[in-house]
């Protein structure tokens, strides 16, 4: 039985007041969870003081994304040790809005990857087509590429620990969503490609839905076969929200 992931991405969003208020309130509404695990990853500059008002809870912290070299020359990047030192358990590699906007590509995902194993992080590896290239009949042809070159070379026994975001990036913040038959028929695809990669051991990888997120639809995409948790943009940012799709029925 794979368990659920209810992942909180804040992106570029919160200071410390509110990002305390906010963390604080999960903490305790979400405290006897204990069927799905619940992570939040909050800008870089409020990893410290989040970690803190998480202690002793049933909340892990990860980091947005992560540099593959330990240390060095890197202008404005956040190395492994630096995630590590922080508190972070998980950490997002290659979301769409990285690709986009900030020039990441399938190998360095792949650079990525392989560092978060070397630090026994869980990554959280972002996939997904563009509305152009859905339209186009791409979709299938575009998250295979990404999956097998993102995915390139791991060792098998990383496996277990791999987890696979689909996150359609016509769906990022524009409120609409993949239907729960959209969804599972590319879910289904990813993990048949996943099969192909890590060879009987695909059943055991987690794939999260990425794309518009709400507690009005939560319920209906979890109730296919291979979507095995949220990854979660806007939501997250309320307390209100977010609390109502982790404890979706």
């Amino acid at each position: 039985m794979r368990k659920v992931i209810i992942a909180g991405n804040w992106k570029m969003n919160k200071e410390t007041e509110s990002a305390v208020s906010l963390v604080r309130e999960l903490k305790t509404e979400v405290r006897d969870i204990t069927d799905r695990e619940i992570v939040v990853c909050p800008p870089f500059t409020l990893l410290g003081e989040v970690k803190k008002n998480l202690c002793d809870s049933n909340i892990f912290l990860g980091g947005q994304n992560m540099f593959w070299e330990k240390e060095g020359a890197y202008t404005g990047e956040i190395s492994p040790l630096m995630l590590k030192d922080a508190g972070c358990k998980y950490v997002i590699i290659g979301h769409s809005e990285r690709r986009a906007y900030f020039g990441e590509t399938n190998e360095s995902v792949n650079k990525k990857v392989k560092t978060a194993f070397c630090y026994d992080f869980i990554p959280i590896v972002c996939i997904g087509e563009t509305l152009a290239q859905r339209e186009k009949g791409e979709a299938f042809g575009v998250v295979e590429k990404q999956l097998r070159e993102g995915l390139a070379d791991l060792k098998v026994e990383d496996f277990s620990k791999l987890v696979v975001a689909y996150e359609p990036v016509w769906a990022i913040g524009t409120g609409k969503t993949a239907t729960p038959l959209q969804a599972e028929e590319i879910h289904k695809f990813i993990r048949e490609i996943l099969e192909s990669i890590f060879e009987g051991k695909s059943e055991e990888i987690r794939i999260l839905y990425g794309g518009s997120i709400k507690p009005e639809n939560i319920s209906d995409l979890m109730s296919c076969q291979n979507i095995d948790g949220g990854l979660i943009g806007g939501a997250s940012l309320s307390a209100d929200n977010f609390i109502k799709i982790i404890k979706f029925i």
